[in-house]
């Protein structure tokens, strides 16, 4: 299969990554071909599409990390070698270090957007974010969708309510981790992108 161009966005944490993913999808018909995690810790964003889509999805991940103020190296690549496949398409693996892959595919990808939102809070140490979701389930009416490890103690846990009830949880829920840990990300995604639902981790 011949592909028009690739876009790499490499970034710090797995929620801002999937913030940039939100907004590249969006933006642009692209299609994600998978997300590996690093030891830094942070997260590379595969994605691929004609040249033009691709170009302004980087664009729209460059925008977006800038306005998390995260830093982000994004790079499009166009008329990839057939012979690159190897090098950056990654193989399933297993991370025992952090109980997980590090190399996601993105499964079951609805057909649309979902019609409500996604809350993310990443914190460095496990009882911050412990403290912080349980104080965002006590102030709204939200559920607990998933958890994420990245290694060196950064771990992201996800939520899911209307766009209300999550910003209200994510808001009580990141004041919570101050003194208990390092606050890495906080974020809410109304109405996320498929590529973003099909990357939470089960």
């Amino acid at each position: 299969m011949t592909i028009d161009a690739l876009a790499f966005v490499e970034i710090g944490g797995w929620s801002p990554a999937m913030v940039v993913l939100d907004a590249m999808e969006k933006n642009a018909s692209v299609q994600l071909l998978q997300t590996e995690l690093n030891d830094a810790p942070g997260v590379c964003i595969k994605l691929s599409g004609r040249i033009s889509d691709v170009q302004s999805a980087a664009r729209a991940a460059q925008q977006t990390a800038d306005a998390m103020q995260t830093r982000a190296l994004v790079h499009v690549i166009s008329q990839p070698s057939e012979g690159s496949r190897a090098a950056y398409l990654a193989a399933p693996d297993f991370n025992p270090l952090i109980e997980q892959p590090s190399v996601q595919y993105p499964e079951n990808p609805m057909s649309e957007q979902a019609s409500f939102a996604v809350g993310l809070i990443e914190t460095q140490g496990f009882t911050a974010a412990f403290e912080a979701i349980d104080t965002a389930l006590k102030t709204a009416n939200v559920e607990v969708l998933a958890r994420e490890k990245l290694g060196g103690g950064y771990i992201t846990i996800v939520i899911k309510g209307d766009v209300a009830a999550v910003r209200a949880a994510i808001d009580a829920g990141k004041a919570r981790v101050e003194g208990l840990g390092k606050l890495i990300a906080a974020h809410v995604i109304p109405s996320p992108s498929k590529g973003v639902l099909a990357l939470l981790p089960k």
